[in-house]
């Protein structure tokens, strides 16, 4: 990494002895040239520096604090090589913060400061650790090219880290690897901390989500003592280790095709504490070679999970079956039909219904358990036909899988976050058990 931190950008003051400073201080609040955003700095001499807008003072001032706000007064102007922030630029939000010293140290540079560049800036931003991660939706001008790579030690410097990185759209190569580049710093390895659970990432190589929070701590309190499970969509250990580490889990098969995310989870299982009671698959999961083993399958992938479905079902245990976790994005537009499982692409990330019981008897042979609980009225109806409908598939295909029928039953349909405009990244937790054979 290259050096510490950066300075700020130099500041322009008018200097003069201290008697004469409460003149000066007016005159400049008055002409609106004073900066309030530093401090008054005392110099070597015991003159005092005020701080001053623009890259320079106008001769005019000059004369005018010489001659007529305090005759005889010394008056020159030097530069504050490393100004202190007042009080109030102390005090101002972050977003403040980078407009005044990026707007200064562009202005430094001869370059105008304009409204474009202004609306330019970032207003919000993620951060891990000492890394700074701008939105693709920023820092787009064509001014800012010729600024580079200085500009990126001022946004460091205004916003206390020491890297910074930019983000872009997420590759859409299966591995979900998302286009972010490394603007300052050596590399993109950071830490971040959930519910007592570490994790490490290279950010510029695996994606993080925050929204997904709620669903870690929800999988941490389910009661999974003793139980194997797979986790088909791994990551980084997103729901892996909640499953580990503070739901019980007694082993979890986790499947990763991305290279780097199985780095990163490998580091996680280790400084959790948990390696030795996880197998990770490297590979596409389609391909998976296990089956029968599972008490729990996490189908953690978004916009649809769909094509681990199969897979899922081969996992389950023949003798006692198990329960799916299900990710999907339910789109509920008012007025649209839902469109049923069959056909959708695909982003890793991660309700309680009575009814009474009807036993439905398909054409294939596979049976439905229907003992679900009416919707609350925080469930949405698209949720609900989306979790029906994906029952339905899902029991087709243990009866094709197993050759057997098997009862399945929504246990509960959990909203993690809204996803974009009407559409909801939910998780539906799914009993499937074997119907006993009657000889």
């Amino acid at each position: 990494m290259e050096g510490g931190a950066w300075k700020p950008a130099a500041v322009v003051a008018v200097v003069t002895e201290p008697r004469f400073t409460q003149r000066y201080r007016e005159y400049l609040e008055k002409q609106q040239l004073l900066d309030r955003q530093h401090r008054l700095e005392k110099m070597p001499d015991g003159t005092v520096a005020l701080p001053v807008l623009g890259e320079a003072l106008p001769e005019r001032h000059l004369q005018e604090l010489r001659n007529r706000v305090a005759p005889g007064s010394t008056c020159r102007v030097t530069q504050l090589r490393d100004p202190v922030p007042s009080k109030k630029a102390q005090g101002g939000s972050p977003a403040q913060r980078l407009r005044l010293e990026v707007s200064r140290w562009v202005e430094g540079r001869g370059v105008t400061w304009s409204a474009d560049l202004e609306a330019d800036l970032p207003r919000s931003w993620q951060r891990h650790g000492n890394l700074l991660l701008l939105s693709e939706d920023c820092f787009q001008a064509k001014q800012w090219e010729n600024l580079e790579p200085e500009l990126w030690k001022t946004v460091a410097s205004a916003l206390g880290v020491h890297r910074v990185a930019k983000r872009g759209r997420v590759s859409p190569d299966g591995t979900r690897t998302p286009a972010v580049t490394l603007l300052l710093g050596d590399d993109g390895w950071v830490e971040h901390v959930d519910n007592g659970i570490r994790y490490k990432f290279d950010v510029t190589r695996c994606m993080f989500s925050f929204g997904n929070i709620t669903e870690k701590l929800r999988v941490a309190s389910l009661p999974c003592a003793g139980e194997v499970l797979v986790d088909l969509y791994a990551g980084i250990g997103y729901f892996t280790l909640p499953f580990l580490v503070h739901a019980g889990a007694a082993f979890v098969h986790a499947c990763e095709w991305n290279p780097h995310a199985v780095v990163a989870l490998r580091k996680n299982l280790d400084i959790n504490g948990v390696a030795h009671r996880c197998q990770i698959h490297f590979g596409d999961n389609r391909k998976l070679k296990l089956s029968n083993i599972a008490d729990r399958v996490n189908l953690g992938l978004i916009p649809s999970s769909e094509e681990g479905w199969p897979i899922a079902c081969q996992l389950l245990r023949r003798d006692a079956g198990g329960i799916l976790h299900i990710h999907q994005n339910v789109e509920s537009y008012p007025g649209k039909t839902l469109q049923p499982p069959g056909s959708s692409e695909m982003e890793k990330e991660h309700s309680s219904y009575p009814q009474q019981i009807v036993t439905n008897q398909w054409t294939n042979g596979a049976t439905r358990d229907s003992r679900r609980k009416m919707p609350s009225a925080a469930t949405k109806p698209e949720w609900q036909r989306w979790a029906e409908s994906a029952e339905t598939c899902i029991a087709t295909l243990l009866q094709q899988v197993h050759g057997k029928p098997w009862k399945t039953q929504i246990l509960h349909i959990q909203p993690v976050k809204s996803y974009a405009p009407h559409v909801d990244h939910i998780v539906l937790d799914l009993e499937c058990r074997p119907c006993a054979l009657h000889g």
